[in-house]
């Protein structure tokens, strides 16, 4: 059965692969599955068509055969749980791994999202220099303790997993902040995720979305 996700006709942050469906690119190249792509515009997302895969009219979705998700969290899971590569064979490792995951939609990614609305969309508000610095100590309060729990490992728990495809998709969006280079080993846990074959297709993917050049 052919895999077909959705995605941005154009992406708003211009193929950075802070779209999130760069991260579902990703879990199925780090897995060897092909996959096909449905391009949307804003206008044809909040269409019924695709509020009857994803009834707030977001991206990505997923369908194969009669199986249709939504939620990023949702679908990565998925992949990992249905091909091998993304998840360990241990019973207890998966269980850790698959709460990695959830710590990075659950734990960081939140405030790191604050930290975006107030940079891009609040900008402008009287209170926003305020605020800012209170949202950012907000963020460095999280990445303190996911630094401290790295360490200096290569990945969170053992080997590569989807809950480090799923964390360093999340701490990508803090790279034009400044904040995680604060985080040195957090940045180079970033770099390594970002060097990933993998990824690197996935990437290049994505941005041939925005560019109209087609991946080499």
């Amino acid at each position: 059965m052919t895999i077909i996700i959705t995605a941005f006709e154009r992406s708003p942050d211009g193929g950075k692969g802070l779209a999130r469906d760069t991260r579902v690119r990703w879990a199925l190249e780090e897995v060897g599955q092909p996959y096909e792509v449905r391009r949307l515009s804003f206008h044809a997302m909040k269409e019924p068509a695709h509020l009857a895969l994803h009834p707030f009219g977001q991206i990505p979705t997923y369908e194969e055969g009669d199986l249709a998700l939504f939620e990023t969290g949702a679908i990565v899971l998925h992949i990992a749980e249905r091909h091998a590569g993304l998840l360990p064979d241990d019973a207890n490792a998966r269980a850790r791994a698959t709460a990695w995951m959830f710590a990075a939609l659950n734990t960081v990614e939140p405030p790191i999202l604050e930290l975006a609305t107030a940079r891009l969309l609040e900008g402008d508000k009287p209170w926003n220099k305020e605020r800012m610095p209170l949202v950012e100590d907000r963020v460095r309060d999280r990445l303190n303790l996911l630094s401290a729990r790295l360490g200096d490992a290569d990945w969170l728990d053992g080997a590569f997993s989807a809950g480090d495809l799923m964390m360093v998709s999340v701490l990508l969006r803090l790279r034009s902040s400044g904040i995680l280079d604060e985080f040195p080993n957090l940045a180079a846990y970033v770099a390594r995720g970002e060097a990933r074959p993998a990824y690197r297709r996935a990437f290049a993917a994505q941005l041939a979305v925005n560019t109209g050049k087609r991946p080499s």
